[in-house]
């Protein structure tokens, strides 16, 4: 079966398309560095993790309860209702890590990173009139 789904991806240019999205993911993800929430943005292909930092320049971080306020009461919220599923990792730096079909086009690709972009912005403004309280 494995052989099998090799040869369809081989077939359906599923590997090319995903090389060839590679370069306008890394571009449009890396404008999102214009939100000062984004610390880091690294990735390859159609896997990629973009860091959520308090402070770009120092590279605070955000732990504990500030993590999972941010990620699971802010972003994964705002991210479902707009209808985007990422995963949101706290167990190191907080990250939002996107993994879109491999056979998805770049008008998909752009769709998603308006999404996710939209949505660091509206986290960005709530870490800016302040999180709550323990």
């Amino acid at each position: 079966i494995g052989l099998k789904v090799l040869d369809i991806y081989d077939r359906e240019g599923v590997v090319e398309n995903v090389r060839t999205n590679e370069a306008y993911l890394d571009k449009r993800l890396n404008e999102l560095r214009r939100i000062p929430l984004v610390g880091d943005v690294r990735g390859v292909g159609h896997f990629w993790a973009l860091e959520m930092v308090k402070d770009r320049d120092t590279k605070q971080t955000f732990e504990g309860e500030e993590a999972d306020w941010l990620l699971r009461r802010v972003l994964s919220a705002r991210l479902y209702e707009d209808g985007l599923l990422c995963r949101l990792d706290d167990r190191g730096d907080p990250v939002v890590q996107i993994s879109p079909p491999l056979i998805a086009d770049q008008k998909l690709l752009g769709t998603i990173i308006d999404i996710l972009g939209e949505a660091i912005e509206y986290a960005w403004d709530k870490v800016q009139k302040g999180m709550p309280a323990g």
